[in-house]
């Protein structure tokens, strides 16, 4: 179960952090056990590097996250050199050196290809990496567990499933390109996933690229850097069907968004399938060129809300059952009813509760579910706080006015009034990136990602920052 927990942090980290700082030091990064009665939780990094940098830069993430998803308030982490014959760990890390959490780590593709996956035909880009390309027998860039049979269709999202079915089914004759839109964590990753398996299954010698915006503009940026921009074009080029995950990141990079009209164009002229997803739709998505917005809609384009009650009541029951576990409706009921966001917070939930149920071995009961999600008093008062309560405390601070904050103004004051209005929205509440930029009169998310982002980062070693955050955040909480 421990491992799971591990997996959940990933995701967080995927979009606290970002992709390149999961695939760069959390990768690699595996969690050995957790020690309920001392409360440590045991880590092994790859080498004393890795564990140094995520030391220094990513304890505040790693505290945070993990001693909420086992619902704990203090979790000491213990990174590991080595297990001996009396199972000794070493190099114990206190919480006030790093507050625990954790990110879980992902399997590299070059470790599965050593680990006997040879028939999987991987492309090296023009940095030297290994591109998610999915041919022979092997899908290295796909999850195997999103597939379409676990995938539980509602009234949200029912579109978008029976197209991804037909477009599965005929491949670059329907539906091309497919575009699916809606906010974080409701699926729209997951059918992209299973879309790509159900591909494969059917046509075994295709060549499919799973691939995420940001990566695609790192990898550009290299071929431009080592100037190699010609293998990176022949090599999309030369694909059957190219997943591209959270389009919306090449927003505002006009080189990059040229590259991509061009292998757009040729992969569609070619037949080949396309098939992105966003959190907008095209004409919605700030800093993309209107060519490239009007391609996108040349298909079908399908979005995915949240779902109702009796959906996510479904998806938690399906969900445990793919962690062999069986729940009661009730259970489940009061599961879902804790989640209000999106399905990867759902999940999360469940996860939680099946760790701590599995860790202090304990029956599922429903007040084992209420000590786990909802009498953590941070969870209720998260459950009480909106966008307006926060956007006040800061205006209060700060002697700012809502209209200042919304405002185009840059003034020192303000702008960083603004930002840490920005980051304790994204803290406080459950809602989109989108959401959150839209209530300051800010319609690409990217900047509540930066600001968030950027307080992230300085309040780590910036001891007047901590101190007007928990000033701020008392005032918030009470």
């Amino acid at each position: 179960m421990v491992n799971q927990i591990w997996q959940e942090f990933l995701k967080i980290a995927r979009e606290e952090a970002g992709s390149p700082v999961v695939e760069t030091w959390f990768k690699a990064v595996s969690c050995l056990s957790w020690d309920h009665a001392q409360k440590i939780i045991y880590l092994k990094a790859p080498n004393q590097f890795v564990k140094d940098w995520i030391v220094k830069n990513y304890h505040a993430l790693l505290h945070v996250h993990l001693a909420r998803l086992l619902n704990e308030h203090d979790v000491h982490i213990h990174f590991v050199d080595r297990l001996d014959n009396n199972n000794e760990k070493s190099d114990e890390v206190k919480p006030h050196i790093i507050p625990a959490k954790v990110i879980p780590g992902m399997q590299p593709v070059s470790m599965a290809m050593a680990a006997g996956h040879s028939r999987h035909s991987l492309v090296k880009n023009s940095s030297g990496s290994v591109t998610r390309a999915v041919s022979g027998q092997g899908r290295p860039g796909l999850n195997e567990s999103h597939t379409f049979d676990t995938f539980v269709v509602g009234p949200s999202n029912s579109l978008a499933y029976a197209a991804a079915m037909a477009v599965a089914e005929k491949p670059g004759t329907l539906y091309n390109p497919f575009f699916m839109y809606g906010p974080s964590g409701l699926g729209k990753t997951h059918l992209l996933h299973a879309l790509g398996h159900a591909i494969k299954t059917e046509h075994k010698k295709a060549v499919i690229v799973y691939q995420t915006a940001d990566r695609f503009v790192q990898e550009f940026i290299h071929a431009i850097r080592f100037n190699k921009t010609h293998i990176f074009e022949t090599k999309y080029k030369h694909i059957d069907v190219l997943l591209m995950d959270d389009i919306q990141f090449i927003s505002h990079k006009e080189q990059t968004q040229e590259a991509f009209f061009h292998i757009f164009n040729t992969l569609h002229q070619a037949k080949k399938q396309i098939v992105c997803t966003s959190d907008a739709l095209p004409a919605d998505i700030v800093g993309l060129a209107a060519r490239m917005r009007s391609r996108l809609e040349w298909g079908l384009v399908a979005d995915i809300s949240m779902p109702t009650l009796e959906t996510k009541i479904a998806i938690v029951k399906k969900k445990a059952e793919l962690h062999h576990e069986s729940i009661s409706d009730d259970i489940a009921e009061q599961i879902a009813r804790s989640v209000t966001s999106s399905i990867r917070e759902l999940e999360g939930a469940l996860i939680r509760v099946l760790a701590c149920a599995s860790l202090t071995r304990q029956a599922i009961t429903q007040e084992l579910v209420y000590n786990v999600l909802f009498k953590n008093s941070s969870h209720q008062a998260r459950q009480q706080i909106d966008l307006p309560k926060v956007v006040r405390s800061v205006m209060n601070y700060f002697n700012v006015t809502l209209a200042e904050l919304r405002s185009e103004r840059r003034d020192k004051q303000i702008s960083h009034a603004r930002h840490m209005a920005f980051y304790l929205m994204k803290k406080y509440t459950d809602k989109s990136l989108k959401e959150i930029g839209a209530f300051l009169a800010r319609k690409d998310h990217s900047t509540v990602l930066h600001a968030f982002e950027k307080i992230n980062f300085n309040r780590q070693n910036d001891t007047q920052l901590q101190h007007i955050l928990h000033e701020l955040e008392q005032t918030i909480e009470n």
